[in-house]
């Protein structure tokens, strides 16, 4: 039996093209990243003396995951964090492939994500610094396996879709904790409203946004709960006995909202909070050419002070632009300087 089993093991290349082809429903800019962390994962491979085009998946090695991690480290220093964790997120990716069709039995994945967790460089640095790749939590939900309908108990399909609505919102929003669990079905007219008008922290009403792809998972989300319940986001434990008026006792917490995300967080390895999406939103707006009142009024700011105080961190990159841009060296100040008062 153990010998058939073997025998029908891919190789690791075939094992890589398979779990490239499940990345269809994804995002393209998603597949281009997988892919690029494929090739450098079959690097490490031959680097580590495997023939990935002969070598079934039963050789790959226990530690597999902790040790592409030091060698990613090894390659591209411990300040490269970006990019070393993408690469991660893909060999993470591929090794949940393996897990859930059986391929590589001799992989525990909880050992494995622990192991790289064990020697990963821990950040100096606290928030305001964040994941650059924090959309791998919500990746992580949408490639949740869903149950098929009837099959199974029902609310563990509607919580899967849920979680995808819910952690797809709060990426895309910026909103705070209690503004997401806020929202009501009327707001987002059930998925087909891209505009929402919300009352935030201090009773100050702001128009929130949505993008096609966070309408799409709210739509399937309302429509599979088949309720006529307010809110958005609900709970799903079996047949609620006290729902409250228009379901407002099932309405999901804040505080669930960030167990969710800590617990997607953790299965993608990644350390996030509700509020490192919100500190994500705001960064990426201001490095794409938004103006800090404009995020100001996104994020619901009482001032564009705080927005300041807290967001003014840009990329390198940006920051380097504008210092060779705009800033003047001595010898070129002194030279001005002596044209005026010649002119003078």
């Amino acid at each position: 039996m153990l010998t058939n089993r073997m025998v029908t093991l891919p190789t690791i290349e075939r094992a890589l093209a398979d779990a490239t082809m499940t990345l269809r429903a994804k995002s393209p800019q998603t597949q281009r990243t997988y892919r690029t962390g494929f090739r450098v994962l079959t690097e490490f491979l031959e680097d580590s003396g495997l023939t990935v085009a002969k070598d079934s998946t039963e050789r790959l090695p226990t530690n597999c995951l902790e040790q592409f991690y030091l060698w990613l480290i090894d390659r591209h220093g411990r300040r490269q964090t970006s990019t070393v964790n993408t690469y991660m997120a893909a060999a993470r990716s591929f090794l949940r492939y393996l897990a859930r069709n059986d391929l590589c039995l001799q992989i525990s994945l909880e050992r494995a994500l622990e192991q790289a967790r064990a020697v990963a460089v821990k950040s100096v640095y606290k928030a305001p610094r964040i994941e650059g790749n924090l959309a791998l939590v919500v990746d992580f939900a949408v490639g949740m396996p869903l149950p098929e309908p009837g099959k199974g108990p029902p609310d563990v399909r509607l919580r899967i879709l849920r979680d995808r609505a819910l952690l797809a919102t709060t990426f895309c929003t910026g909103m705070r904790r209690d503004e997401v669990v806020g929202l009501n079905r009327r707001d987002v007219g059930d998925g087909r409203k891209a505009e929402a008008i919300i009352t935030g922290k201090g009773g100050k009403e702001r128009v929130v946004f949505f993008d096609e792809e966070t309408l799409g998972h709210i739509a399937r989300y309302v429509e599979e709960r088949n309720d006529s319940f307010r809110p958005l986001f609900i709970r799903h434990h079996g047949r609620p006995t006290n729902p409250g008026i228009g379901g407002e006792n099932l309405r999901l917490s804040a505080q669930s909202l960030w167990g969710t995300v800590k617990r997607y967080a953790r299965a993608a390895g990644i350390e996030a909070t509700t509020h490192d999406f919100r500190h994500y939103k705001a960064t990426t707006l201001l490095n794409r050419g938004a103006n800090l009142s404009e995020v100001q009024d996104l994020l619901g700011h009482a001032s564009p002070a705080t927005t300041k105080l807290i967001y003014a961190h840009y990329e390198v990159g940006k920051l380097r632009d504008a210092f060779y841009k705009y800033s003047v060296s001595a010898s070129e100040a002194a030279e001005a300087g002596t044209g005026k008062a010649g002119r003078d």
